[in-house]
């Protein structure tokens, strides 16, 4: 019996026994959608955490007053640390002191290194903006930063112009708008925002700006800021307790390590530690916490290999199980096959490609479950559509794997048959 003759027959006999067929496909669709599904929702995650991140460069770092702590999930080891550990003690009054504005400044103007320094303040998260009759959503982010801050965050400007010094000294109230901000308030054209007045709570403030969009990672709205000067925020969010942050670019990224270095002593001396004292600041690379969240993103990777080989292995022993079925139910018509000439191996080559076909259709219907479940994620965060080749052609080659070890047993068992006794089966 030539291969094509005993593939159809295989497959006349899968489509004919559709419940059966159609049960045990949705088994195996369920394990290879399970690892498709979030292997492509992790690689869209991974996409936006690389355009909210990459933006900032890789020659930037920030100087925070405490560690940056980042949890995916469960689990403590999601800290971000810009400091090497020492044996030097920390004084509880200077533990998580706050960088104070004057610090910031006086780090500002000190720091010889070439590079490009910035002072931000995070004024909140939670505002609502105002244009005559409009308002946005209550989660508008209000942030004041200085003539650097637009450059050092990956900003670009649709229209308008950016701070530039005497905004800074002046502390006026000029505000630049995230496009989605700009949006709301005054619709899609956006043609005549600059010079317009808009109110952030109850303070008003004029718009000298619109910037490009950014992009929303799902991680941070990067579109729905209003972005004014720090020393703005500083007079408007009266706030006693405020930490600042500081942000450097380096203009050549192979000194990163030496500017660091630099920082940590200007810091140092800012904040007068004394020689036996350990740092009461953080510095951390842009990049740290794109690697914190995917070292994160690593146990849900494990995660979800666990899961899909566990329905998997629960689906090669059902497939197995029903193939063997399939076998006692079908003992005298392989006892006729073999009466008219069928040989032992062309009846074992019949059930392995019934179970590699019943496995492969598993596979092809989860892999396109998985991509559409998975790209659910994809649309939530407004990256590119995501098309997992490596985990689709290894899902299949899966599946196929899956039903040629299950099927080998059942298709071994009615090869070996005795036509005499088959036909004698009921």
């Amino acid at each position: 019996m030539k291969f094509f003759d005993t593939f159809f027959l295989a497959l006349r006999s899968v489509l004919g026994n559709r419940l059966r067929t159609f049960l045990t496909v949705a088994i195996i669709a369920l394990g290879i959608m399970a690892l498709v599904g979030i292997f492509t929702a992790i690689e869209s995650i991974k996409s936006g955490i690389y355009s909210s991140f990459a933006s900032m460069g890789a020659n930037g770092f920030t100087i925070r007053n405490r560690e940056m702590i980042i949890r995916v999930g469960g689990g403590g080891g999601g800290a971000t640390k810009g400091n090497t550990t020492t044996r030097r003690k920390v004084k509880v009054s200077n533990r998580n002191k706050i960088i104070k504005f004057e610090e910031a400044m006086a780090f500002k103007n000190r720091f010889a290194f070439p590079s490009m320094v910035t002072v931000s303040f995070r004024a909140g998260g939670g505002i609502t903006v105002y244009n005559g009759d409009k308002k946005t959503n209550p989660n508008v982010q209000v942030i004041g930063g200085d003539e650097n801050y637009l450059r050092f965050s990956g900003y670009d400007l649709q229209q308008g112009r950016d701070f530039n010094s005497l905004d800074v000294e002046s502390g006026r109230n000029v505000a630049v708008l995230g496009v989605d901000v700009a949006k709301k308030l005054f619709g899609e054209d956006l043609k005549n925002v600059d010079g317009s007045s808009i109110r952030v709570g109850n303070v008003r403030y004029r718009v000298i700006g619109v910037l490009k969009s950014k992009g929303n990672s799902g991680f941070m709205s990067a579109d729905n800021v209003v972005l004014t000067t720090v020393s703005n925020t500083r007079r408007v969010f009266i706030r006693p307790n405020a930490s600042y942050n500081i942000g450097v670019n380096v203009n050549d990224i192979k000194q990163m390590d030496v500017a660091i270095g630099e920082a940590t002593g200007t810091m140092r001396i800012i904040r007068k530690l004394a020689l036996d004292e350990e740092n009461n600041f953080y510095i951390a690379k842009s990049d740290s916490v794109a690697e914190v969240l995917f070292r994160s993103l690593g146990m849900v990777t494990y995660a979800a290999i666990l899961i899909g080989f566990i329905t998997l292995f629960g689906s090669a022993i059902g497939l197995m199980n029903i193939m063997l079925v399939s076998v006692a139910e079908r003992t005298r018509e392989i006892g006729v096959n073999k009466a008219l000439g069928a040989t032992a191996s062309a009846i074992r080559m019949q059930f392995l490609l019934e179970a590699i076909l019943i496995s492969v259709m598993g596979g092809i219907l989860g892999v396109l479950l998985g991509m559409t479940v998975g790209n659910v994620m994809s649309l939530l965060l407004k990256t590119a559509f995501i098309v997992p080749w490596l985990w689709i052609s290894l899902g299949i080659l899966l599946c196929a794997s899956v039903g040629l070890i299950s099927g080998l047993y059942p298709a071994i068992k009615a090869s070996r048959l005795d036509p005499i006794v088959a036909l004698r089966y009921e």
